[in-house]
């Protein structure tokens, strides 16, 4: 028979070698178990130490928590959990824990305790996310990448200020261009649009043969045929103080170095060039 308060053999060896839990928060659901599946409660420090402090029947590690270029050392329970750990970092850093993203060895599992992740002394814990205040004080991206669209055309100089533009639009409107009719959008034409100069400050016509799906570039020279599809694109920019004709170009191939310049094209007439252009067929 076994004397009165005393262990069953064996069991003394095996206090030994269970982990204590912190204060009885966060331990391992394995640790701590007899064979039974009963919890032991029995205030017994773990024999084989983590290179930690033990303080209350605590045994304790020591961390190096890194959050935003900013270091804190951490004395913290071996026996608490992912989770735990992320309230003491919202402790320290005002990181919400469901904003943290916790590495050590990887994301760092909330329900499994420092012990059963192996963490030991002088282990880095890495820290990403942003407090509620640094999101709100930023814009969202759909806003903040407009924001650059548009700081970044205000510090673009004016086409027609432009050095190259300017040695053309420098001599002046031509006499003999069409006449503009600002405000109003109208169809193209029936004759070609005349009058008006091309890069060299030559005179050019733009004729559309639209049962051919071609854009005539005629000068004085020669006159070149090309096929609408062939156009990657078109922009245009109204000409300063002039505001209502246009510098418009033509891309006929992949670079900006391709594009055809054509200067004083009447503003009621640039919408529908685009359109015909590009593919969308002007009904009025």
């Amino acid at each position: 028979a076994v004397p009165a308060g005393a262990e069953e053999p064996g069991m003394e060896a095996e206090a030994q070698q269970l982990a204590l839990g912190c204060g009885g928060a966060g331990g391992s659901p394995a640790a701590g178990r007899s064979p039974e599946g009963e919890q032991r409660r029995e205030p017994l420090q773990a024999s084989v130490s983590n290179g930690g402090d033990a303080e209350g029947g605590r045994e304790l590690v020591e961390l190096k928590v890194i959050w935003n270029k900013n270091k804190y050392d951490v004395k913290f329970c071996l026996d608490s959990t992912g989770a735990e750990l992320k309230q003491k970092i919202h402790s320290l850093t005002g990181l919400p824990p469901a904003m943290q993203k916790v590495m050590f060895k990887g994301l760092l599992p909330e329900e499994k305790t420092l012990r059963e992740i192996k963490v030991t002394n002088g282990a880095k814990i890495m820290v990403v996310g942003s407090t509620i205040n640094d999101v709100l004080a930023v814009n969202t991206p759909k806003e903040a990448a407009q924001q650059e669209v548009k700081a970044e055309e205000n510090k673009k100089e004016p086409l027609c200020r432009q050095k190259q533009h300017r040695k053309v639009l420098d001599k002046g409107k031509p006499d003999d261009v069409m006449p503009s009719v600002k405000g109003v959008q109208e169809r193209l034409p029936t004759v070609p649009l005349s009058g008006m100069y091309n890069k060299s400050g030559g005179k050019v016509r733009l004729t559309f043969k639209l049962e051919q799906d071609q854009l005539w570039i005629g000068t004085k020279e020669r006159t070149e045929k090309l096929p609408m599809g062939s156009i990657k694109n078109v922009v245009s920019e109204p000409i300063e103080g002039h505001e209502d004709y246009h510098m418009m170009a033509f891309q006929l191939g992949p670079t900006e170095a391709s594009y055809y310049w054509v200067y004083w094209v009447p503003t009621q007439y640039v919408d529908a060039i685009k359109d015909t252009v590009l593919g969308k067929w002007q009904y009025f």
